[in-house]
């Protein structure tokens, strides 16, 4: 995707109003059901590689030079990757069948889990099928020309500048944030600003012609992405490889209740790599026996090692069905192995 071949412009997807559920072929009204007749689960093969020769059309946030543009490429190294404004314009344009799928981000050694993402894998009804870990590599740029002394400011996303607080506050410069870091790294270059610099990516700095004045400015240098692969259809889970599953639940309020809900895996030796919990949106506060607000009703969102062909991961469902009061499948998928 880094190749130095003329470059084919990719019209970037702006968020819109969401689609009303149950009109077109991807609602989730009466027409939904004919369409799941009509989805073919993917094969691990299907993983990487093209729709018919033509390369896959993959979604991810932000602007070329984005972290989650690179991302997307290690996912599916063949493919088109397509900007989108907004986590939820991805999402969309996965189900109206603009793209093929979205690589996002779901949570980051440094900054934890990216809730909005979280809540979006419920609203919508695709599949996880794989992920990847990237490693974030932040470098300060500024336009050619401009010493790194007579920076006045640096622009970049809220957690970059974070992740790279060090850095910036031995060169005393004003931070100030940005939608992302390659747009931070765009804006520096459209308006040929000379006392200001961008935290984002070496990739960035190619697109947008800057130059590089310090690489690896994090804090940490361990700071890792995890990114969700989604599709229309979910992947035909193996027991060839090591997999992960990934499901929500919800449960009756009650002493231990929780603890039960987990145990199911525990009895099976089967291990738990990620427990989110959410608020229920639709009913967040339940009432307690006296009448009044007593306590937050929650979804729980668990990643565990096991692949749902697993007879283990197939009974401690069946187990947790029987506690649960909602209980989805999000994802039973290929582990990411390599190294980021």
């Amino acid at each position: 995707m880094e190749g130095g071949g003329a470059r084919k412009r990719i019209q970037p997807i702006k968020s819109k109003s969401p689609p009303r559920r149950g009109a077109g072929v991807c609602g989730h009204g009466e027409r939904w059901g004919n369409y799941l007749l009509l989805v073919k689960p993917l094969s691990i093969t299907d993983l990487s590689g093209s729709v018919e020769g033509s390369p896959l059309r993959v979604a991810y946030q932000g602007v070329p030079g984005a972290y989650s543009e690179s991302a997307a490429a290690k996912a599916y190294p063949n493919c088109e990757a397509v900007p989108c404004e907004l986590f939820e314009t991805a999402f969309d344009a996965v189900e109206r069948f603009l793209v093929d799928r979205a690589v996002l981000p779901i949570e980051n050694s440094l900054g934890g889990s990216i809730h909005r993402n979280y809540d979006l894998l419920l609203k919508y009804n695709l599949h996880i099928v794989g992920e990847v870990y990237f490693a974030v590599r932040h470098c300060l740029l500024a336009n050619h020309g401009v010493e790194i002394n007579s920076l006045r400011r640096v622009l970049s996303h809220p957690q970059a500048l974070a992740q790279c607080e060090q850095t910036l506050t031995k060169l005393g410069v004003v931070r100030e944030s940005a939608d992302d870091t390659a747009g931070a790294a765009q804006y520096v270059a459209t308006h040929m600003l000379l006392d200001t610099g961008a935290v984002a990516s070496s990739r960035a700095a190619a697109i947008y012609g800057l130059n590089i004045l310090c690489r690896d400015i994090q804090d940490d240098p361990d700071n890792i992405t995890r990114f969700l692969m989604l599709a229309r259809e979910p992947i035909i889970p193996g027991i060839d490889r090591s997999f992960k599953t990934s499901i929500v639940f919800s449960l009756e309020e009650g002493p231990g209740v929780l603890f039960k809900a987990l145990a199911v895996f525990s009895m099976r030796e089967i291990n738990l790599t990620k427990i989110e919990s959410r608020p229920l949106r639709k009913k967040p506060l339940r009432v307690s026996d006296d009448g009044s607000n007593g306590y937050f009703d929650y979804l729980f969102y668990v990643d565990f090692e096991a692949s749902m062909a697993s007879l283990h991961a197939q009974n401690a469902l069946r187990h947790l069905k029987e506690i649960a009061t909602f209980l989805r499948i999000l994802g039973s998928y290929p582990k990411d192995i390599s190294q980021t």
